[in-house]
């Protein structure tokens, strides 16, 4: 398996071939979702990325940990991803999807497509429509020459989502004869070390949230000190 920061590399190398079609003025790209991003010599990820002046640090998977600053910013080491969650949502089916065969067909596929080893693989919740795939790795747990996760969730992301890596070998997972296809697929990712967002770049839903849990919090301070009057 080839690491995310070398693939994505060769994904924005491609991009950028002549001949395609120019993109109007107005166009943009999810820079947070690909971007031409420096690899290490290993094919890791350096911890600071940039591009143009706008610089940002990023943990293993090469995804933003931290709001964007200019080039003077300091990322003093590449925070390890020990946890990843990769949320999917199936298509309308025939047959409901069996539990304990759903599980299986999912440990085979990411052990022998992706070769990651089946330690690494935690539960597997299936709450239809939503099947969710816990992958946990620890630095310390993790043997030379084991795949890495973040490299695990980006090639079945692609795969999910009908943009596989392996182009001639598109995923096929059948479950009781009956084909598994993906509707929607979200990666969530927690670091060893929580990230660094500022308020301004929390999305409003987050806010109201922690709004909403400070508000609760606030009102029992305030009825433990009335009941105590």
């Amino acid at each position: 398996v080839t690491s995310k920061c070398l693939l994505m590399k060769a994904e924005m190398t491609g991009s950028k071939t002549a001949g395609r079609r120019e993109k109007p003025k107005e166009a943009f790209e999810d820079t947070d979702g690909l971007y031409d991003p420096e690899c290490e010599n290993n094919g890791m990820f350096k911890a600071k990325q940039c591009n143009g002046t706008s610089c940002w640090c990023v943990n293993t998977a090469g995804v933003r940990r931290t709001d964007k600053h200019d080039t003077d910013l300091k990322c003093n080491q590449l925070v390890r991803t020990t946890w990843i969650i990769i949320e999917m949502k199936h298509g309308e089916r025939k047959a409901p999807l069996n539990t304990e065969s759903l599980k299986k067909a999912l440990m085979e596929t990411i052990t022998r497509r992706y070769m990651l080893d089946g330690r690494y693989i935690g539960d597997i919740v299936y709450e239809k429509p939503y099947i969710t795939v816990d992958l946990k790795q620890n630095s310390s747990g993790k043997y030379p020459g084991d795949v890495d996760i973040a490299d695990v969730a980006y090639y079945f992301e692609k795969d999910a989502k009908g943009d596989s890596i392996f182009h001639n070998d598109r995923l096929n997972i059948s479950i009781d004869n009956e084909m598994l296809l993906f509707e929607k697929t979200v990666v969530y990712y927690v670091d060893e070390v929580a990230p660094e967002f500022s308020m301004k770049s929390l999305t409003p839903g987050v806010i109201a949230v922690i709004v909403v849990v400070v508000l609760a919090i606030v009102a029992g301070i305030v009825v433990l000190v009335s009941s105590n009057k």
